[in-house]
């Protein structure tokens, strides 16, 4: 079968990989000049499947309208002229209970402990390479009101059967020693043992060759303009290097998805949560991170490559804006020098800003839709490099029509689907 990619972000580049190992003739096509250029290029290096936990949560709302009034507020909304930003927050909104968060957290975690298997098993077929560590994610409390709350996720945790230890300040100390000059800042943290680390846009780049070399074919620099179809399947993709055909499609552009698919009458609730990161230059391995480290306060990551420390966080609602706010490069340069002074090199720090694309219950969307040969993997939010290799692998055996390895519940657009009828339509789609 002739699969045709479109987008060569990290969650793209999986879905070929998996696709041409499964036997499918698989071209991918991006408007960059190569692979992982967006939202995959520097983003916070954590593959955290432990750590992965929806946006939406029951104390969400409150704490939403305290930052409005912080100075490094995790969180930031611009209101603007786009309908759609207003039906994803309300959508938000929504799932931001006890009882959606469990089900939703469930969902996710489901997919990303899957997908940290799928990316050890590459790693090993492949010997790929992209600065991974393994030892763990640190989620740190300032508070005993944070530490209190754990115990929530601690209880999904069991339910997963996923490992993990409760530090006091001492055994977070002892885990990342970088953390003893600012002893006095933390009351404890969860460890998360199996989590690993990695540049991902090194991978992206480095399993886009081994793609390559099993017959993958990539045409960069091709913008897409809309999706040919005949109201039940599609034809082809206009592009401005012509119109390119394939047996199945495959739409991984993160938060550029939806504009392809609504002149289509397909609603893919996916938004573009910008976020922000620095690269700076390790100063001291003594006094920087040792894997990452989650300020939970902030909702900043510091995660350890080779010789550079990555700091990613924040969460604006602002569109398209692709700006570089001051400000919060101020809140990324304020955490990582509060928990871990002079590990890095602020003045040789690199500061960047991509869109997570995210759907209001934070669990990504994958499988088919009413067209039956267009396949969806987008709005993978914060977690796109922790579930990238998982989604890929499950996009393949829906394409191959395969059973999963996972379940495939609550992960297909049919959660969003208004009626039991058109449900039952997407249900379909996705098995076929």
């Amino acid at each position: 079968m002739q699969v045709l990619v479109l987008g060569s972000g990290v969650i793209g580049i999986t879905s070929a990989w998996y696709m041409a190992r499964a036997g499918h003739q698989v071209s991918v096509i991006d408007r960059q000049p190569g692979a992982g250029l967006e939202t995959s290029f520097a983003n916070a290096g954590m593959i955290s499947p432990g750590y992965s936990s929806p946006w939406a949560a029951p104390r969400v709302p409150l704490k939403a309208v305290k930052w409005m009034l912080a100075k490094h507020a995790p969180l930031a909304i611009t209101p603007t002229a786009d309908p759609h930003q207003y039906r994803w927050m309300m959508r938000m909104l929504g799932n931001c209970t006890q009882a959606r968060y469990a089900v939703n957290k469930g969902r996710m975690m489901r997919l990303a402990e899957y997908s940290r298997d799928c990316l050890v098993q590459l790693r090993q077929d492949t010997g790929v390479e992209y600065e991974h560590r393994e030892k763990g994610t640190l989620q740190l409390f300032r508070s005993q009101q944070q530490l209190d709350a754990a115990s929530k996720d601690i209880h999904v945790l069991e339910s997963c059967g996923v490992p993990y230890q409760l530090l006091d300040r001492a055994g977070c100390i002892a885990h990342e020693p970088g953390l003893a000059s600012s002893a006095d800042k933390i009351v404890g943290g969860l460890l998360l043992p199996n989590d690993e680390t990695g540049d991902c846009h090194l991978f992206t780049t480095a399993l886009a060759e081994k793609c390559r070399e099993i017959g993958v074919t990539f045409h960069y620099d091709c913008h897409i303009s809309r999706l040919l179809d005949d109201g039940d399947r599609i034809t082809g993709v206009a592009t401005d290097q012509g119109i390119m055909r394939a047996d199945s499609y495959v739409l991984a552009l993160g938060s550029y998805a939806p504009q392809l698919l609504r002149p289509l009458g397909i609603d893919l609730p996916v938004y573009p949560v910008k976020g922000y990161s620095l690269t700076l230059p390790v100063a001291s391995a003594a006094r920087a991170p040792v894997s990452t480290v989650m300020d939970e306060t902030y909702k900043v990551a510091m995660t350890r490559f080779a010789d550079r420390i990555r700091v990613g966080g924040m969460a604006e609602l602002t569109g398209f804006d692709a700006s570089l706010q001051a400000k919060r490069r101020a809140t990324l340069e304020m955490v990582v020098s509060d928990l871990f002074p002079g590990g890095g090199k602020l003045e040789g720090a690199s500061f960047w800003t991509g869109f997570r694309p995210m759907t209001p219950d934070g669990t990504p969307v994958i499988g088919g839709c009413s067209r039956h040969n267009l396949f969806l993997n987008s709005g993978h939010g914060t977690l796109g490099w922790t579930m990238s290799c998982g989604s890929g692998q499950l996009l393949a055996d829906l394409v191959s029509q395969r059973k999963p390895a996972i379940s495939t519940e609550g992960l297909g657009l049919h959660r969003y689907a208004p009626n039991k009828e058109l449900r039952r339509y997407v249900d379909t789609a996705s098995a076929h």
